[in-house]
């Protein structure tokens, strides 16, 4: 099967060789990588342009944005520059961050999961990061069936199906959601253990507290489920103002009218499968 990557890169000279390098030791290569340098002020760009020597499979495309970090819509902006210029002849499309080490079959292992299992649409591994030990410790906070938005396989008829990615905070739920509304199944692979050479979360801006439940908004949640996840997302994470900014995001779109990034229908089918997941947590 034919895969492609993409890598949106902001300021990513600290990480991005290594996450290059890992692709060229994999086992099966892509036919093409897209590396969009988003608006560096740092050596990204003199980096893309040494991995463009070593091999034909690496493209860059330089592209203004913002000098925040906002998560969800700066990066799946440059990634939807980057699709923009790849053609329709892969089986396979992956969004990839640039600061990840994937071990070296990572992408033959997910060729075999997309081969063996038709229905799959979104497959990945799982986040390791350093603790205070200097060891790689699993940090996978979400739902052991969530692939972390760092490294998304999507199949070519799923991608289709769900639109493409959106540029908005909670992308990486909406699109999983939308996969499943389109009867495809996420996979995650226990053994792919993908090291993150940033922590999470460390590049956010801090105006970007509300940017969850504006999501939940726009994704058609209501308020009770807003409120549910927002309490569960708080105990995670340890931070109980997690639960007031998710509200409060949550309020301000409602009161603003935003634009959800769903269709009634999808909406319907997105809380009766939260409500779902819900009850089987409970019972």
């Amino acid at each position: 099967m034919k895969y492609y990557v993409i890598i949106p890169a902001h300021n990513e000279e600290a990480f991005l060789a290594d996450t290059l390098n890992s692709i060229l030791r994999q086992t099966v290569q892509p036919e093409k990588v897209v590396v969009v340098n988003d608006n560096s002020t740092d050596g990204t760009e003199a980096i893309i342009d040494t991995f463009q020597a070593l091999s034909p499979i690496f493209q860059k495309l330089n592209t203004e944005s913002s000098s925040e970090h906002m998560p969800g819509s700066k990066v799946i902006n440059a990634f939807t520059k980057g699709l923009a210029l790849l053609d329709n002849q892969y089986d396979i499309i992956v969004k990839l961050d640039a600061d990840l080490i994937l071990p070296n079959i990572y992408f033959e292992k997910i060729i075999d999961i997309f081969k063996g299992h038709p229905n799959v649409g979104i497959a990945g591994g799982f986040v390791y990061e350093k603790n205070g030990n200097d060891q790689w410790q699993l940090n996978h906070p979400m739902d052991k069936n969530h692939v972390r938005g760092a490294f998304k396989a999507y199949s070519k008829p799923c991608f289709t199906s769900i639109g493409g990615l959106r540029s908005a905070m909670g992308w990486d739920t909406a699109d999983e959601l939308l996969a499943q509304y389109h009867d495809y199944e996420i996979f995650t692979d226990t053994e792919l253990k993908v090291k993150h050479l940033r922590p999470t979360g460390k590049a956010y801006n801090p105006k970007a507290k509300l940017l969850q439940g504006i999501a939940m908004y726009r994704m058609r949640y209501g308020i009770i489920i807003t409120a549910i996840a927002s309490a569960k997302m708080a105990l995670k994470q340890r931070k109980l103002l997690a639960f007031k900014d998710n509200l409060y995001g949550f309020l301000k779109a409602r009161k603003a009218g935003l634009p959800f990034l769903i269709n009634e229908e999808e909406g319907k089918f997105v809380r009766k499968l939260r409500w779902k997941n819900i009850k089987q947590k409970l019972l």
